[in-house]
């Protein structure tokens, strides 16, 4: 893949294409597949419920991944992002129903920094919560 976006046609203050991700208990059952975390909370409603959630809770890292789509689709090439961190603020929570939840996230370019690349700041939220803090991407344009 090539970077579809070059640094040149960038500024600070540049927004990301911003983008909904639905999430339903399918879903989070064919991650837990995908990455081997099979813990109760994020599919057994009962449990959750047990350990003081509210409800069956999305994967952190499945939050994290989404979020991250917003850059590595802006970017057209995932092997462009250099650096990538996220701080958990609140659970995206999953009803047992058919809508379940959304993740809903924006960036904007907040730096330019050397060797061509940026610092992507991202805003990550879930029924108007902010479900992850500090959540940064570099990426390197061409």
């Amino acid at each position: 893949m090539t970077v579809a976006v070059r640094f040149d046609e960038v500024q600070v203050g540049t927004e990301l294409p911003a983008r909904s991700f639905p999430v339903t208990r399918a879903t989070l059952v064919q991650y837990a597949g995908a990455s081997g975390d099979f813990n109760p909370i994020h599919w057994n409603e009962k449990f959750a419920v047990e350990v003081g959630l509210p409800d069956v809770i999305a994967h952190g890292m499945f939050t994290m991944a989404e979020a991250a789509r917003v850059v590595t689709d802006w970017v057209g090439d995932p092997a462009a992002v250099v650096e990538y961190g996220v701080r958990f603020t609140k659970p995206v929570i999953v009803p047992n129903d058919s809508v379940g939840a959304v993740i809903e996230v924006s960036g904007k370019v907040a730096a330019l920094l050397d060797d061509n690349r940026v610092r992507v700041d991202l805003v990550a939220t879930s029924e108007g919560q902010k479900v992850l803090g500090m959540a940064r991407a570099v990426v390197r344009l061409g």
